[in-house]
C-alpha cells in the first residue's frame, strides 16, 4: 500500500468522523503527493513521500514563524497542521543519533580535531547520510559545537 493510498483512508476517516480540519490537512498533503507523482510521471518511491512531507512540514513552519503574534487563527491553523503532517513524517534523528553519525564521518576522513575550515568537507559528506532523516539546522548545530 503507498503513502497515496493510506493517507486517502486516513481522509476518508476524518471525513466519516466529521473532523473537517484534519481532513483538509491530509487533502493538502494527498494533492502535494499526487502532484509529484504526475510530475514525475511514475510511483513515488518512500524517501520521495517522505521529503514531500517534510517540504510540506518545512513550508508551514516558515508560514508560522512569518505570522504577526496577534494572528491566534493563523498561529492554531499552522500548529495543528505541523502536528497531523509530523503523524505521517518518517522519525526524524535526535542529537545524540546526529553526533554518531558525525563521529562516524569524522573517523572516515580522518580528521581528529575538527576545525571550522574542516566544515564543508565534513558537511559534503555527512549530509548524504542524515538526508531526509535529519534536521538540516540541528545537524549544523551539532557540528558547529564540536569546533
Amino acid at each position: 500500500m503507498t503513502k497515496i493510498d493510506f493517507i486517502r483512508g486516513e481522509m476518508m476517516a476524518a471525513m466519516k468522523a466529521k473532523d473537517k480540519e484534519r481532513k483538509n490537512v491530509l487533502s493538502s498533503l494527498l494533492t502535494a503527493l499526487k502532484n509529484v507523482q504526475i510530475d514525475k510521471r511514475a510511483d513515488l518511491t518512500e524517501e520521495e513521500e517522505n521529503q514531500v512531507i517534510l517540504k510540506l512540514i518545512k513550508q508551514t513552519k516558515e508560514t508560522l514563524e512569518m505570522t504577526p503574534a496577534d494572528r491566534t487563527d493563523i498561529i492554531d491553523e499552522c500548529n495543528y497542521t505541523i502536528k497531523v503532517l509530523e503523524e505521517y513524517a518518517p522519525k526524524m534523528m535526535d542529537a545524540d543519533e546526529i553526533t554518531a553519525v558525525i563521529k562516524e564521518v569524522l573517523a572516515e576522513l580522518e580528521i581528529e580535531k575538527p576545525a571550522a575550515s574542516d566544515k564543508g568537507k565534513i558537511m559534503k559528506t555527512l549530509m548524504p547520510r542524515v538526508k531526509g532523516k535529519a534536521d538540516g539546522k540541528l545537524v549544523n548545530e551539532v557540528l558547529g559545537a564540536m569546533f
